[in-house]
């Protein structure tokens, strides 16, 4: 018995995802999972530093994440995974040389980066940083140059996750960034007390080894071996060709990220844990829900892009799933932003200002996730259709837009942090914008309208559900009573209401926590509801669903020409 339940569990480690349901399942459960732990990890760091020490800290990633996200990331996203898929079918042998090759290439323009951007860190963060000085550039100087060596083994981890997701093994692959996450709460509680934000640091590479440890065993096992050779074969000039408008795409990114820590450090210290704070909370309904449809309907896109009426389709479809499920959860995050914020982060040290101005930033990003989820959906579109100069052209253009807007934002107007936020949105916005037009150029007959009835509906629903959701807060909420907060204090009547009867001391975190799940369960309710009387057709496919899983415990089979393999990206959700 113990070795028929042993045999078993390997088998679901080691077996391939055949379909699109079974891999989309596995990638979401894998976010769900990878983002609640990261929200543990940032809890656990504002519970131990305060946020003008943490903004040090996620200062130092800066350097390291520039050159790993240009220099591997560019190229797995769009290249490597096509390639040695392809390669596959040519034979093991050359598929394997050609991974070898490009861990080893990888690795030698890594480290001689890392070593020349080390040695002039001090320099380099004097500008990318100004707001940093002193004792402070020196700590976020010491910590990047632990955070380089964990990058180095991201490296070859990436690797090996292109190799096992072109093999079909989703699971593995998804499962590494837990183990991440895991190593920087271990590195935070156990390292901290002694040795203050070096420890998260070295949490950061013993998470980073565990993320490549998680992978290696069961990519060695299908025919991965490390070996000292280098050869430019075709298939890694192949590899180089496709992936360079995708690296021009993720370094212009990467200067709005920089952009983005060098007007934060401008304003205060505190002001980049603010901003990434914020940033953590709005990705979860962004990467569960937008990046895990896009890549499910990414195969079927592809197979469907000779048959241009099924592909318009298929992409109306699923912008069409993307906003009835994000488009709620922005909602959430705009009218909760103050409980989530105090939820999430509020540790003694994490003051009431922190909270208003992280619970700023959460909103004013929540008014762009609808578009960053369908700009996902709307870029792997274009690559289905063998186009990856467009879509890059128009994300360069809107992170140019967004710089702009960082500096009048802040420079300009002096706005806080959340200008930041606000200057993002806006270019992600035209950023899905711009896909639509151009999509609607090669399609004839998909147009930003064509998904407009649909998704007014949901922003009708989503009017009345925050609307109810602000104003159950507010009457149940001990607080805004006793403050005379919000529209309760201009209403003379509420002087003489007994309001201790009903209402809950949101001081208490349970009491917090409950008023929290109840309005959000019932805005929930009502979103659903109104969805129903305007007769939304996502509405009902995603009622027959919860009822085919819930009630009749099961869910459709999948058709048979959808059992092919899912050409992921190796992102993580970090």
């Amino acid at each position: 018995m113990v070795n028929k339940i042993i045999s078993k569990g390997k088998e679901i480690f080691v077996s391939p995802q055949t379909g699109v349901l079974s891999a989309a399942s596995v990638i979401m459960l894998m976010i769900i999972a990878s983002r609640f732990l990261g929200l543990v990890r940032q809890r656990v760091l504002a519970h131990f530093f305060a946020p003008s020490e943490l903004s040090l800290f996620f200062a130092a990633f800066r350097l390291p994440d520039l050159v790993f996200e240009v220099l591997v990331f560019g190229t797995f996203s769009s290249a490597f995974i096509p390639v040695f898929t392809k390669t596959l079918k040519k034979g093991e042998g050359l598929a394997w040389s050609v991974a070898a090759s490009v861990v080893n290439l990888g690795l030698i323009i890594f480290v001689a980066l890392s070593l020349l951007i080390s040695f002039s860190a001090s320099h380099l963060y004097s500008f990318f940083a100004p707001g940093f000085t002193g004792p402070d550039r020196e700590t976020i100087v010491e910590l990047t140059r632990v955070l380089f060596a964990a990058q180095g083994f991201f490296v070859v981890s990436y690797v090996l996750t292109g190799v096992l997701e072109s093999l079909r093994r989703f699971l593995v692959p998804a499962l590494a960034p837990l183990f991440y996450n895991l190593g920087i709460i271990f590195g935070t509680l156990f390292l901290s007390p002694s040795m203050g934000l070096l420890g998260p640091s070295l949490g950061v590479f013993i998470g980073a080894v565990a993320h490549f440890l998680i992978q290696l065993p069961l990519a060695m096992k299908l025919g991965f071996r490390f070996a000292p050779v280098i050869k430019i074969t075709d298939e890694v000039k192949k590899i180089a060709r496709l992936a360079l408008p995708r690296i021009i795409e993720v370094s212009f990114l990467q200067v709005s990220k920089t952009a983005e820590l060098f007007f934060a450090s401008l304003i205060t210290t505190a002001s980049y844990t603010y901003y990434t704070f914020g940033n953590s909370l709005q990705l979860l309904p962004v990467a569960l829900f937008g990046t895990a449809i896009s890549k499910a309907a990414l195969p079927t896109l592809s197979r469907e892009a000779e048959d241009l009426q099924k592909f318009k389709k298929t992409l109306t479809s699923a912008v069409n799933q993307i906003v009835f499920l994000v488009l709620p959860f922005a909602t959430l995050l705009i009218v909760l932003r103050i409980p989530l914020v105090r939820l999430v982060y509020g540790t003694d040290i994490f003051s009431w200002d922190a909270t208003v101005q992280t619970g700023w930033v959460v909103s004013t990003f929540a008014a762009g996730i609808v578009f960053q989820a369908t700009a996902s959906l709307l870029a792997r579109a274009f690559y289905a259709l063998h186009d990856t100069k467009t879509p890059v052209v128009i994300s360069v253009i809107s992170i140019l837009l967004t710089i702009s807007l960082d500096y009048v934002f802040i420079r300009a107007l002096g706005l806080p942090v959340w200008g930041l936020a606000a200057a993002f949105s806006i270019g992600v916005a035209l950023q899905s914008i711009g896909y639509f037009y151009f999509l609607g150029k090669k399609l004839e007959g998909f147009k930003l309208r064509s998904v407009l009835i649909p998704v007014l509906k949901v922003v009708l629903a989503c009017l009345g559900s925050g609307a109810f959701m602000y104003i159950l807060l507010k009457v149940f909420d001990r607080s805004v009573w006793v403050k005379r907060l919000s529209f309760l204090g201009r209403i003379e009547a509420t002087k003489v209401i007994p309001f201790e009867k009903f209402v809950l001391d949101t001081r208490y975190t349970i009491n917090l926590l409950l008023l929290t799940l109840v309005v959000s369960l019932l805005g929930a309710l009502v979103y659903l509801g109104i969805l129903v009387l305007v007769r939304s057709n996502e509405v009902f496919t995603f009622l027959n669903l919860a009822k085919r899983i819930i009630i009749k415990r099961k869910i459709s089979p999948i058709p048979q020409k959808e059992e092919e393999s899912l050409a992921l990206t190796p992102k993580e959700q970090l």
